[in-house]
């Protein structure tokens, strides 16, 4: 199926899509920020470029949009039925560079933790996990 938008019009959409700092991204920050943790953005000497990294955790976050990520079993993480030719192989090159990011952070000894989009509806629920993870070992 051939896409809807004229191909200048896709170029300009896709120009102004945000590869850092976007809502989500924003959103986990504060909720980290508000915790009490001190992080690091986009550290450009780790693989991949996580987005959130906690040197003092030895952690990496990747805040991940459903669609661009391919997050499975979410109604965002689809591959549009119009111009397959395009998106499937460009989404499916984003799960594979993601796999290889943090295979390559888990060889060099780093925790890496993913949060989707659609898990940032539930504030009360991410602020627990959140916790969770970098709560004292016991």
């Amino acid at each position: 199926m051939p896409d809807f938008v004229a191909r200048e019009k896709r170029s300009r959409i896709m120009r102004g899509v945000k590869q850092k700092d976007t809502k989500p991204e924003i959103k986990v920050r504060k909720l980290l920020h508000g915790l009490g943790f001190r992080f690091r953005l986009h550290r450009r000497d780790l693989p991949g470029r996580p987005d959130i990294v906690l040197p003092k955790h030895r952690t990496a976050i990747f805040v991940h949009g459903c669609f661009w990520h391919q997050h499975s079993g979410c109604k965002d993480g689809r591959i549009p039925s119009s111009n397959t030719e395009y998106w499937e192989p460009k989404l499916k090159r984003n799960v594979e560079r993601d796999r290889q990011s943090i295979e390559a952070l888990e060889a060099q000894g780093w925790t890496v933790r993913v949060i989707w989009a659609c898990e940032l509806e539930d504030n009360e629920g991410m602020e627990r996990r959140l916790l969770d993870w970098f709560a004292p070992k016991r």
